[in-house]
Parts: structure tokens; C-alpha cells; sequence
């Protein structure tokens, strides 16, 4: 079946609640932006940028494990289902696993309704035999897929260890909510990274290049964007780090020098060295990966990892 870019793929989330949470973070003592809001347009394309370079070690690792267990994975995930895949971006994960799992529908969704838009048409060339949607939603906020997406058998597809921007008690919530649109005959696909040592995972979101940087740096275009900020890039720099305690790195904005940023109806000054926390990306030990899918009512049937065990793919069966 072929599918076009239609008026619902097109049609950006519903942004009404975006100014009011970008002005609560950016209002707030410890300054933040949601990572979702790295991922306009260009911010899409950076990521596919970053997701090439040597250091940024997560992509090839879990491609690395779709390319040897692919053909196992089919068969404990089920041919033919209705494949969502969260965060989509240029829909290229997926796509190399149509000829394993054969997906009777194939749903893509991303926060970036026109990158989406443009993977979608680049698609529908190549797998014009299955049927397709695009939807423009922020999944982070709610999870209500509608009538076009087929109620059997929904196969979600969480790659990249996006799972790791949320907290842990919102990846719980996350799951939960993707428990609610499973149904009793629905799964999970989830690649999640593990826990590893501070050199590799601080040369990841740090590169040689200043990749990284850059798609840090292009968030605050995109909230100039949103809510009629004034934040000059050029006064900002680009900070990460592994923090042990909690697990995870964290990349944040540091300023330069002291500054008064404005926005619609407000603004607030900035100390130099001050900095706007942009994302967090929790990493995981397998059990307690396997913990949080049970305390969203999955059931981890099957895991596979690479030879260093620094990834792991689980397939995940909702239970009741």
C-alpha cells in the first residue's frame, strides 16, 4: 500500500503546554530544557550526524546486535504485527528490520513532524507493500495512538537507549503509558545502554568534532523559535559529564559570560559559568532494566548483547 505524507503526518504536536514548560525550566533555580526540545529539524539531522562519529559508541554497538541476532529476534517478537516506532527520526533503525519482522503496518512517530514527514516519503520508494502513518506527537507528554493504527498485535520499537533520558520514575510512567496502548497481544522492542566505564562515556557526548556541541548548542535556536528567547548560541558552550552517583551523563549549557536573556513576558540574567541542564542519559544494569519493564507490566522474554556487554536489545510481552 502506498502512503503519502499525509495532513495527520504533517500536522505538528499539539504544543499548547510548550511555552509553559519551557518557562518553568528556564525559570527555575537549576535552570533546564526537556531533551525532546534538541530535536527540531536541524537538531535531527545533527543527531544522525553524531550517531557516525567513533566515539559515540550506541548506535553501532546495538546495529552490531540486530545485524547477528536479527533473524532470533523475529522470531520471539512475531512476523506481521503493527510496528510503532517511538522516536523514529529518519526511520532508518526500523526500516532495516522490515525484511526480518515483515510488519503488516508500519507507525512512525516523532516530535519532528517534518524530518518525519521527509523520512516517510523516502520510505514509501522503497517499502511501497507496507502500509504506513506518520505521526507528529510529543510521546514523552502522552501516548494515544488513533484509529488508523491497527489494535492487533503492536509491536513499540524504543531503540537508542532513549529510554535513558527519562528519570526512573519517568521511565516508569513512559512505560506504563505504553503498556495502556499494547493490548493483552502487544510487545516491546527496547535497546537500552548499559552501564560502562567514565572514559567511554564521557567521550561520547563530548567529541573530537564538537558534533555533540553543536546539537547542544542548536537547542537554545529552537526555544528562540518557541518562545521568543533572545539566547545568542555563540555566548554558550557546550559541558558534560558522568555523573557516577546517579548513573548517568548529563550535558548541560554553560555561559560564557554574564547575560540577560528575554523572552516573551520575562527573561531572566545568567551568571557566567552558569548552566542550563539540556539532557540526562541514565545508564543501565541488565537487571535493573528488566526491573523497570516488570514494573510496567512487560515480562523480559528474551535479551541479547554485544561482546563487551555495553548494550543489550530486550524483547518485552505485556502480561496481565
Amino acid at each position: 500500500m502506498l502512503t503519502t505524507c499525509t495532513s495527520e503526518t504533517r500536522r505538528p504536536p499539539d504544543n499548547a503546554h510548550v511555552p509553559a514548560e519551557l518557562l518553568a525550566g528556564l525559570g527555575a533555580r537549576d535552570a533546564w530544557i526537556s531533551p525532546k526540545f534538541l530535536y527540531d529539524a536541524l537538531g535531527s539531522k545533527l543527531f544522525e550526524a553524531i550517531c557516525e562519529l567513533p566515539e559515540y559508541y550506541p548506535t553501532r554497538t546495538e546495529a552490531s546486535i540486530f545485524e547477528r541476532y536479527g533473524a532470533e529476534i523475529a522470531r520471539v517478537a512475531g512476523l506481521g504485527a503493527t510496528l510503532v516506532d517511538l522516536g523514529a527520526g529518519n526511520c532508518a533503525k526500523a526500516a532495516k528490520l522490515f525484511p526480518l519482522l515483515q510488519p503488516a503496518q508500519y507507525v512512525a512517530v516523532d516530535i519532528s513532524s517534518e524530518f518525519l514527514c521527509e523520512a516517510l516519503e523516502n520510505l514509501r520508494q522503497r517499502f511501497a507493500h507496507i502500509e504506513m502513518t506518520g505521526l507528529g506527537l510529543d510521546f514523552s507528554e502522552r501516548l494515544e495512538l488513533p484509529p488508523s493504527v491497527r489494535a492487533q498485535r503492536r509491536l513499540f520499537f524504543f531503540p537508542g537507549s532513549s529510554i535513558g533520558n527519562f528519570t526512573p520514575e519517568q521511565a516508569r510512567a513512559f512505560l506504563l503509558r505504553v503498556r495502556g496502548q499494547c493490548g493483552d497481544d502487544g510487545g516491546l522492542l527496547i535497546g537500552i545502554d548499559l552501564a560502562k566505564d567514565r572514559a567511554t562515556l564521557q567521550a561520547a557526548y563530548d567529541d573530537a568534532l564538537g558534533v555533540t556541541a553543536a546539537f547542544n548548542l542548536n537547542v537554545l535556536r529552537h526555544v528562540n523559535r518557541l518562545i521568543g528567547a533572545d539566547f545568542d548560541p555563540r555566548q554558550w558552550r557546550h559541558h558534560s559529564f558522568y555523573h557516577e552517583a546517579q548513573g548517568r551523563v548529563e550535558m548541560h549549557l554553560e555561559a560564557r559570560r554574564l547575560q540577560t536573556v528575554r523572552w516573551q513576558g520575562g527573561g531572566r540574567s545568567f551568571r557566567a559559568g552558569e548552566r542550563i541542564h539540556t539532557e540526562s542519559s541514565y545508564k543501565y544494569r541488565q537487571a535493573d532494566a528488566v526491573r523497570l519493564l516488570e514494573q510496567a507490566g512487560f515480562e523480559a522474554t528474551r535479551m541479547w548483547t554485544d561482546a563487551r556487554h555495553w548494550f543489550t536489545v530486550i524483547h518485552a510481552q505485556a502480561v496481565t
